[in-house]
């Protein structure tokens, strides 16, 4: 169980989901009560980027990340980088984000979600912004798109780790954290040895909020309060205390995100 001396930051949950929509202010009062007291909301599009921008302005300890997922890739205009550089100037932008590649599902072919994550990138590098990175049986092409992108300055998260060691030394090795999810607790899962792998310095923690629920929850709408759940499997894999999982995923997550920076910049 977590103490109220061990706070998270959640890095990846989807609160504009409709799911949350009847419930919203209590599942953030849930998600302080269990010490979870920040969280970033990656959007999906620009119609999620404002409903989430509306929830980051009712509530405090929450910050947003503007980008195109995968699945959307096909459907933008052609000054949608443009419109994207707008939005990362938001004050309570601190990503470029959910962007990537995802060969699982057919909503857009892979030469066309590829165009606009370089076009994204190419943002993420000019506006200085890290980026959250989805990935779903892309591994090969991801990197190599990232790789090309890596001039020294470019950085961000591997979101929901679901690949093995050997990629995710490449990651680390291109200057990326890795975030894991409740995926670590499923039964069936094989994430052990790369949840032991990655140094405490680039790891991230995240529920991926509704989807992604830990175990016992299984099949229930997964939310921010659950990250101590999952932060007990990171402590117990990684022969760590659940303390110190706080201690580095708050700072990993400070540090990539800027999170200070921008606590400041709403205050002033």
């Amino acid at each position: 169980m977590s103490t109220q001396r061990d706070l998270f930051i959640d890095t990846h949950c989807h609160l504009f989901w409709e799911d949350f929509r009847s419930d919203l202010a209590a599942v953030l009062a849930r998600a302080r009560d269990a010490g979870v007291t920040r969280c970033i909301i990656p959007a999906t599009d620009f119609e999620t980027f404002h409903q989430a921008r509306e929830i980051a302005a009712r509530f405090d300890g929450v910050y947003l990340a503007v980008g195109i997922h995968p699945h959307d890739a096909g459907k933008l205009s052609a000054d949608f980088a443009d419109e994207l550089r707008r939005h990362a100037r938001d004050e309570k932008v601190v990503a470029i984000g959910e962007i990537g590649l995802d060969y699982y599902y057919d909503f857009c072919t892979p030469s066309v979600q590829q165009r606009v994550l370089h076009a994204q990138l190419d943002v993420a590098r000019e506006v200085g912004l890290p980026v959250i990175l989805h990935n779903r049986e892309s591994d090969d092409d991801l990197l190599a798109v990232v790789r090309e992108h890596q001039d020294g300055t470019l950085r961000g998260q591997f979101h929901c780790f679901s690949s093995d060691a050997r990629y995710a030394r490449a990651v680390l090795e291109a200057g990326f954290h890795i975030s894991f999810t409740g995926n670590v607790t499923f039964k069936k899962s094989i994430l052990d040895p790369v949840l032991s792998y990655v140094p405490d310095d680039r790891l991230l923690i995240e529920t991926d909020a509704p989807f992604m629920t830990p175990v016992p929850y299984r099949g229930k709408r997964n939310e921010p309060m659950h990250i101590p759940l999952i932060a007990s499997r990171f402590a117990l894999t990684r022969h760590q205390s659940v303390a110190h999982i706080s201690r580095i995923t708050t700072r990993n997550a400070v540090d990539l995100f800027q999170l200070e920076r921008s606590s400041r910049n709403e205050r002033s």
